[in-house]
């Protein structure tokens, strides 16, 4: 005799999961390489700030790369404005000329504003009209900070880039001597500030996507269980009634010569196992029908938990 038993199971598409896995490594290992190439074109962080007659100004600067960087403490000097401001031609206000860099006690930076040239020729000619550092706003409302690139060959004055508000600012203060102004040294982003900040940042995303999977499984597998029928504990199965199948044998009550569940003859002294409703099955058919598929009859569907 053979009983057909159907498994219930949740399975998991495996094509699909494979799918899942491939998607999140790809979108990890793509996450870690653009974090790590917009991590080297990101400006180090530094500051301007300025005080001129009791007043103090504090702005974010983004650093040139191609000018020399401002070490230690930083450095201070007075703040003069370019003329012309934008600095595309000589400066008039030459420092080299009667108490220039060579005389001068204290360092000399100029403002100048973005446009008409670029900014490494701004900063050339700064640099040729006796200053120490050039500080260049931008000319545009909405524009964002980044760090200034050129040809940094003979340039050895600092250089730093910084918002229109913020020009706008250091122009309306800008007293010469009668204020300082002063650059903080910029945050070098190293190769290793650059693997941490990558590697906190794999494992964040890798978190989060560890977190989505996990939930989508829990759901798939509540899901399942919600969706299982209702079944019979087998304590309550094996107390119901069992006799042995006799074919020569005439009973009134159990007539059926074939099990409804699956569909084999019964053979001389086989177990069978008779329901509240009289209806008799194999035995192994009806416990796994009552166990793991219906609290019911399979014949005439009658309900086994109704207790009648």
């Amino acid at each position: 005799m053979k009983c057909c038993h159907r498994p219930h199971c949740l399975r998991l598409d495996s094509s699909s999961s494979k799918a899942s896995i491939a998607t999140a490594g790809f979108f990890v290992s793509n996450s870690y390489f653009l974090l790590l190439f917009s991590s080297l074109l990101h400006p180090s962080a530094a500051l301007v700030h300025l005080r001129a007659n009791s007043l103090s100004f504090t702005f974010l600067d983004a650093p040139a790369r191609f000018a020399a960087p401002v070490r230690g403490s930083g450095v201070c000097g007075a703040l003069h404005i370019a003329d012309p401001i934008d600095a595309c031609s000589p400066i008039r206000h030459n420092r080299t000329a009667g108490g220039g860099a060579g005389q001068s006690a204290h360092s000399d930076f100029v403002l100048i504003v973005r446009g008409v040239c670029n900014f490494e020729n701004k900063v050339r000619i700064a640099q040729d009209a006796g200053y120490q550092a050039a500080i260049i706003y931008d000319d545009q409302e909405k524009g964002s900070l980044y760090s200034m690139t050129g040809d940094s060959a003979g340039i050895h004055i600092h250089a730093v880039f910084v918002s229109k508000m913020a020009g706008e600012t250091l122009k309306k203060f800008a007293h010469g001597e009668e204020g300082e102004c002063c650059i903080g040294s910029s945050v070098d982003e190293t190769a290793a500030t650059v693997l941490v900040i990558s590697f906190v940042s794999i494992v964040v995303i890798a978190s989060v996507l560890a977190a989505f999977l996990l939930a989508r499984d829990c759901r798939l597998l509540r899901h399942g269980t919600h969706n299982r029928p209702p079944s019979i504990n087998r304590q309550a199965v094996e107390v119901l009634p069992c006799f042995t199948f006799k074919n020569s044998g005439v009973n009134n009550n159990h007539m059926e010569e074939t099990c409804a569940i699956c569909l084999e003859d019964y053979r001389d002294g086989e177990t069978l196992r008779v329901l509240p409703c009289l209806h008799g099955f194999h035995t192994m058919c009806v416990d796994s029908w009552l166990t793991k598929w219906g609290t019911f009859c399979p014949v005439c569907k009658h309900e086994m938990s109704s207790g009648e």
